[in-house]
């Protein structure tokens, strides 16, 4: 290992702040900017922990129902995104490196592990996920699995968090399992059914890089993703 802990970080729209909260924690981490765009897939090798950050809705021919598309927000989907994000996937789990997936993170990591998705939340009947109508995140409280792995991360089993979605997980990729749930069901986070020798890999749908900086919600986080990388 080098003297700087390298991670890769998807672009996107807001990458600085998902940036500078995988930097905020620890001195020694140094992240890498991974994109399509960029068209430097092969920075990877460098990488020893991927974080997959929020942005497009992902095409739902991916999980095989077309039909949901005039559901995504229009102009808002990125189908090349997605192709280069499922192939970092391949990647961390052929080659064991820790992964962090959030917001759009979980959506394209449940995907990626053949389930599919809600393509948007209030069309399901359900409501206060979305972004406020100022632009600002919506908080709510989330209900974490006491026997799951993100309780012994986050140490509670209940707490609040932000929300600024419209999409989340239906049907569960295979070799995953719901770690919290909000109060009306929507899935908040997701990890390994059987994590046993397997690679760190959570999947959450709030964001941590928007949260008070001591909430276990995102520090917690933060600090057993760059464990599980140094372990």
């Amino acid at each position: 290992m080098s003297e700087k802990i390298i991670i890769g970080v998807t672009d996107c729209s807001k990458f600085s702040i998902y940036r500078d909260w995988v930097m905020a924690y620890n001195d020694d981490v140094e992240v890498i900017q991974l994109g399509y765009k960029l068209n430097n897939f092969d920075e990877i090798t460098r990488c020893q922990g991927i974080v997959l950050t929020g942005g497009e809705d992902v095409h739902p021919r991916f999980y095989n129902l077309p039909e949901y598309y005039h559901y995504c927000y229009e102009g808002d989907i990125d189908e090349k995104r997605d192709e280069f994000e499922f192939k970092v996937l391949e990647f961390t789990e052929a080659n064991n490196i820790p992964l962090l997936g959030i917001c759009r993170g979980i959506q394209v990591g449940n995907v990626f592990f053949g389930g599919t998705l809600i393509p948007d939340i209030p069309s399901w009947g359900k409501f206060d996920h979305s972004k406020m109508p100022d632009k600002s995140d919506r908080y709510h409280e989330i209900i974490v699995n006491p026997s799951s792995w993100l309780s012994t991360i986050v140490n509670t089993d209940r707490g609040l968090v932000n929300s600024n979605h419209h999409q989340s997980t239906d049907k569960t990729g295979k070799g995953l399992v719901a770690a919290a749930i909000s109060a009306d069901g929507v899935v908040e986070a997701m990890e390994r059914l059987h994590p046993d020798n397997k690679s760190f890999l959570l999947f959450i749908q709030w964001h941590p890089e928007r949260l008070d900086k001591n909430s276990p919600f995102s520090k917690n986080l933060h600090e057993a993703f760059i464990q599980a990388i140094i372990a």
